[in-house]
């Protein structure tokens, strides 16, 4: 019997490669060269330049913003391999990905996997697009820690729930559309008791207070629902499963915040180059500073290989069909080694790490003396070391409470 001759899966590959090379060429503005992610920034869309929004509206057409996710939601259908070269052939040209936020990083991916056809048929595409802005309605100010013992409460009108209650740590809250939440649907059992739906953010009754945190931003802010009307459609699975879909988005979550994921794209400058502007270098342009030296190499080389690690748990979970539990090491380790890199880095740049304002800093290093003091959060939100500690425990190690 004759045989099919073999597909040459190198020349696809090398045909997607050359299509993304023409398409950066075409649509990737000069001008946003190394500018970073404005999607992860505190400014609103509506601050974005032109050239901005070409460049994310070129990208959302595509569906390259989230490469993986199903085309049929707007997604770019590409495989693991193709996402790959994307991100490759994007960091040559010094071009980045304009659609991110809570929605790519978090709520999207657990709408893929526990929602309805019509809601993912509904938010996902915006979400692809980067036309849409979702907040976390999570932590309450009696449910931090204790995430399970939250109050605000969706009674049941028939048609539509009324929520009541408040939020607190609403990342972005001011400038969100929509926010995802779980909320209380039955006051008689603590983790069963709870669902999760969406919300409008700028339905009647939602009142949002931004906090400003040592950083001097405000990122965070306390959200108010008072009789806030919710329709049934917004309900994401059945009541009383939003505990187990609200701990499905936190691994995502955590993923991300861990390094592994956004973060690990935003680290800018490595500490070597930083430390060649501040310090004095020897004859063959090494660090002078053999103790310097020593910590840079240390932190470097634990840095890349918890990326290796994040890269290999990441594959691994998308074999099994997603995230895990091991998310809960990588938040652990990743956040972390972040708050390790900014008090080196501040080490380094001596008294010009310590600015906060004036004529005697430049720019990047009154950013870099704020994201120092914002990093101190981030061993806190999305879960504190101490309840990561308790996870990996009990459900990585298999260790369990003996009374």
């Amino acid at each position: 019997m004759a045989t099919q001759p073999d597909v040459d899966v190198h020349s696809d590959e090398e045909a997607f490669r050359e299509e993304v090379r023409q398409f950066l060429a075409q649509n990737f503005p000069e001008e946003l060269k190394g500018q970073g992610n404005a999607m992860s920034s505190v400014e609103g869309p509506d601050d974005e330049n032109p050239a901005m929004k070409r460049w994310r509206e070129a990208m959302g057409e595509r569906g390259w913003g989230t490469p993986t996710w199903p085309k049929e939601y707007g997604g770019g259908g590409l495989t693991r391999k193709e996402a790959a070269i994307l991100n490759e052939e994007m960091a040559k040209a010094g071009a980045w990905n304009p659609i991110g936020g809570m929605g790519v990083m978090m709520f999207g991916p657990t709408l893929l996997e526990f929602g309805s056809e019509e809601q993912k048929k509904e938010h996902i595409p915006p979400i692809c697009r980067g036309e849409i802005r979702w907040c976390q309605g999570y932590s309450e100010p009696n449910a931090g820690s204790d995430l399970a013992n939250l109050q605000t409460f969706a009674e049941d009108k028939g048609d539509h729930y009324v929520v009541n209650g408040q939020k607190t740590w609403t990342s972005g809250g001011q400038w969100a559309d929509k926010c995802f939440a779980i909320v209380r649907t039955d006051k008689s059992d603590k983790h069963k008791g709870i669902s999760f739906m969406l919300i409008d953010m700028d339905a009647p009754g939602v009142e949002v207070r931004p906090i400003q945190m040592i950083s001097g931003m405000s990122p965070f802010c306390e959200t108010f629902f008072d009789d806030v009307k919710v329709p049934k459609k917004n309900l994401v699975g059945e009541e009383g499963q939003g505990w187990t879909i609200g701990k499905r988005l936190l691994q995502h979550e955590r993923t991300n915040l861990s390094g592994g994921g956004s973060m690990a794209r935003l680290m800018g400058s490595s500490l070597a180059d930083i430390a060649r502007k501040y310090v004095e270098t020897d004859e063959n342009g090494r660090i002078a500073d053999a103790v310097l030296r020593a910590k840079i190499a240390d932190f470097d080389i634990r840095w890349n290989a918890f990326l290796l690690t994040a890269r290999r748990a990441s594959e691994e979970s998308k074999s099994q069909g997603g995230v895990s539990e091991i998310s809960s090491v990588l938040k652990k380790v990743g956040t972390k080694l972040g708050q390790e890199r900014a008090e080196l880095a501040i080490e380094i740049m001596g008294m010009q790490g310590l600015g906060w304002e004036g004529e005697g800093f430049s720019k990047s290093e009154l950013d870099g003396t704020r994201a120092w003091l914002f990093g101190k959060a981030t061993t806190i939100y999305g879960g504190s070391t101490e309840v990561q500690n308790n996870i990996i425990a009990k459900r990585v190690l298999g260790m369990l409470d003996h009374q």
